[in-house]
């Protein structure tokens, strides 16, 4: 069985097809500045070329007969024919309250995937558009929605609810949802099995660390906690995201800088986290380190704020767990950056964590990276939410 997985952004689209029958990899790709100047698509089949095509999409309709051609192509293809698709599995990132897990699209579907377009404005319209492209370019091929708020939905009320009026709640569905849903699931997972942990039981923190960060429990591959809330904003310092802050900042700058909510929110979205923290030095974590070690003040305190917040959540997580079987690293920075990890992990000495340095030297690879006398395992597991959008769809279909 063929699945292709679709994650649509606002201006992009990633592609990967997968056969099934053994979850590799045939093909996969990036569609870039749909709707804008200079889009182009950048096709790699497995053993073959990359394939570039600067083609203008106007739209993510475009882009998906474009990775059609690309795939069916003679001299670049990996199929003869669409019809080899058995079924295309999408990224989606909110389904608010009304789907606690995966399922097939049909119109009541889209129209809730519409519904949530105010939590979340930037992906949920872009996840809708690659629907209704595939929709149109293979009529019949059953499409999947895989939301990246599943994971969270598993959350007692104790950890989901917002100490705000209820009212709230019952109006708007005011709640904490986490989002890098699929990752989590994926690597949570995947860590009880490779890690040998008792699977109905093992309580697993996953650091999913990169320029959007986030950070679960879960007990048995269920969550209970997740760093994100509403929206993506809360929780770890990332990239150019703040994580927590006051609520009153918000007010605070609004009336200081004579700026809308609106103006602020964005200034917390795009123009905070690390970026912000080092006066504008880069989102870039490899920046940020390379300016700390050049002697950047600035730099080195947000890249230690960046790991106390970790370090925080992780003890957090641990308390509400009553304990702790296995911290997995992932992600960009949780999977590449050895130094970072083993700055996290000298801060747990407290629950028995120990690095062994030696398996630490590496990057990418599933690996457990403490010491044989850690209390706690620690484990590098790069993640794959396609490969987990893949599993679900085929699950469903």
């Amino acid at each position: 069985m063929k699945v292709l997985v679709i994650n649509c952004g606002s201006s992009s689209l990633k592609y990967q097809l997968i056969d099934m029958e053994n979850e590799s990899v045939i093909a996969k790709g990036l569609c870039e500045r749909i709707g804008i100047d200079g889009s182009m698509l950048t096709h790699q089949p497995v053993n073959k070329d990359k394939y570039v095509v600067e083609k203008d999409m106007p739209s993510h309709k475009e882009a998906i007969e474009l990775v059609m051609s690309a795939l069916t192509d003679a001299e670049h293809g990996v199929i003869k024919d669409t019809s080899e698709i058995n079924a295309i599995g999408h990224r989606v990132l909110h389904g608010g309250m009304k789907f606690t897990q995966s399922i097939v699209v049909n119109e009541q579907v889209k129209e809730v995937i519409r519904e949530c377009f105010d939590l979340g404005p930037l992906h949920n319209p872009a996840n809708l558009m690659g629907i209704e492209a595939c929709e149109a370019a293979m009529p019949g091929t059953p499409n999947v929605a895989v939301f990246d708020t599943t994971f969270g939905m598993s959350m007692p009320e104790k950890a989901y609810m917002y100490a705000i009026p209820h009212e709230y709640f019952e109006k708007y569905s005011i709640r904490r949802y986490g989002f890098h849903g699929t990752s989590h699931m994926f690597v949570s997972g995947e860590t009880i099995k490779f890690a040998e942990l008792d699977p109905e039981n093992a309580k697993v923190i996953v650091c999913h660390l990169g320029n959007g960060a986030s950070i679960s429990a879960s007990i048995g591959g269920k969550c209970v906690d997740t760093s994100m809330g509403l929206t993506p904003l809360e929780g770890l310092i990332m990239g150019t995201r703040s994580g927590d802050v006051d609520p009153a900042v918000v007010q605070f700058i609004c009336n200081k800088e004579n700026l809308t909510v609106n103006e602020v929110l964005n200034i917390l979205n795009k123009k905070s986290g690390v970026l912000g923290m080092s006066g504008g030095v880069s989102s870039d974590f490899r920046d940020i380190e390379a300016a700390k070690e050049a002697g950047n003040h600035l730099a080195k305190v947000a890249m230690d704020a960046y790991i106390y917040r970790v370090v925080k959540y992780i003890g957090a997580y641990t308390a509400a767990m009553n304990g702790v079987d296995a911290i997995a690293f992932t992600a960009g920075l949780g999977e590449n950056d050895k130094k970072t990890r083993k700055e996290i992990c000298e801060c747990l000495s407290y629950l028995g964590v120990k690095i062994d340095d030696e398996a630490n030297d590496i990057r990418g690879q599933k690996r457990i990276i403490s010491a044989a006398d850690s209390k706690v395992k620690v484990v590098l597991l790069p993640t794959n939410e396609e490969l987990a959008i893949a599993r679900e769809t085929v699950a469903l279909v």
